[in-house]
C-alpha cells in the first residue's frame, strides 16, 4: 500500500509496546492464564524494548502505551519509558503507593484496570480516590478493556480472565470520566487475533467521545483503521499490535500509520 494513496482518516494510531517475560511480544489476549499454561504468542521480538521506544520518539508517535504482561517486565519497561521520557503510558499491576514511581520512571500516565476491583470483581472506588491523590487525575488512565457478555460488554481485570460488576455504557463512561484523563480498551475477544474490530464496541465509544479513548483489538488492514475512524467518529484513537509490520504482522505498515498521524 502506497502511504500516498491513504484515505483521510480522522483516528490517530496510538503505538504499544506489550511486555511478557521481559521481551516485546504480541499474544492473543484471551491466552493469558495464571494456570502456567503458556500463551498463545503471534510476535517475539529479538529487539529489545528500547528500540520501538526510540522508533516510536523519531517518529514523534505519542500516547501509546507500555503494558506489562504479568511479572517480570518492570526493568524492560523502565528502560523503555527512559528512552522515550513522557512520549508513552505504562500499565500492568499498577496501584497505589507505585503510580507516583512509574510517573518519576517517564511515563505520561499511568494505566490502571484490576486494581479498581476487589477479587470478586468488585469495583473499590477508595482505590481510585488514591490513585488520583497520588499522581492527580490528569496523569491517569483507566483501562476498561472488555469481553463480549449477555449485558452488553462487561469490564475484564486481571489479565482479562476475571469478569468485574462493570459494564461499558454511557453511563460508566460519565461516572469515571471525573478521575482520568483518558480510558484505554481493549476488545479481549478480539485482541491479538486479526479477525476485525468490534465496530459496535467502536460505536459506542465514538457515540460517547466527551474525552480521548483509545481502542485495541481486532485491527488486520486499514479497512479496519478506517473502520474505527468511521465507527469512532473521528473522537477515537485505535493502537495496532499483530497485524502491523513492526510486530512480524503483513496486514498494516508502520509507516502507513506514521503518515496517517502526520496528515
Amino acid at each position: 500500500m502506497c502511504t500516498d494513496s491513504l484515505p483521510e482518516m480522522n483516528c490517530r494510531f496510538r503505538p504499544c509496546i506489550d511486555l511478557h517475560e521481559g521481551k516485546v511480544k504480541q499474544i492473543v489476549g484471551g491466552s493469558l492464564r495464571d494456570d502456567g499454561t503458556a500463551p498463545r504468542e503471534n510476535f517475539v521480538s529479538e529487539k529489545p524494548p528500547t528500540w520501538f521506544a526510540e522508533t516510536f520518539r523519531r517518529d514523534g508517535l505519542t500516547g501509546g502505551h507500555v503494558i506489562m504482561l504479568g511479572k517480570g517486565n518492570e526493568a524492560a519497561a523502565k528502560e523503555a519509558l527512559a528512552a522515550w521520557p513522557g512520549g508513552m503510558q505504562v500499565g500492568g499491576g499498577i496501584r497505589p503507593g507505585t503510580a507516583a514511581a512509574w510517573i518519576e520512571a517517564g511515563a505520561s500516565h499511568v494505566i490502571v484496570t484490576s486494581a479498581l476491583f476487589d477479587t470478586d470483581g468488585k469495583f473499590l472506588p477508595q482505590i481510585l480516590d488514591e490513585l488520583v491523590r497520588e499522581v492527580g487525575k490528569e496523569k491517569l488512565v483507566i483501562d476498561l478493556s472488555c469481553r463480549r457478555t449477555d449485558r452488553g460488554w462487561t469490564v475484564a481485570m486481571n489479565r482479562w480472565q476475571t469478569l468485574t460488576e462493570i459494564d461499558i455504557t454511557a453511563e460508566t463512561l460519565d461516572s469515571l470520566s471525573p478521575f482520568c484523563d483518558e480510558f484505554l480498551i481493549h476488545a479481549a475477544d478480539v485482541e491479538g487475533l486479526c479477525g476485525g474490530i468490534d465496530r459496535e464496541l467502536v460505536a459506542l465509544l465514538g457515540s460517547w467521545g466527551k474525552m480521548p479513548i483509545t481502542y485495541a483489538g481486532g485491527a488486520a488492514t486499514m479497512d479496519d483503521v478506517r473502520l474505527v475512524s468511521e465507527a469512532g467518529r473521528g473522537l477515537v484513537d485505535i493502537t495496532v499490535g499483530s497485524a502491523l509490520d513492526l510486530f512480524g504482522g503483513s496486514g498494516i505498515r508502520y509507516a502507513d500509520l506514521v503518515a496517517m498521524n502526520e496528515s
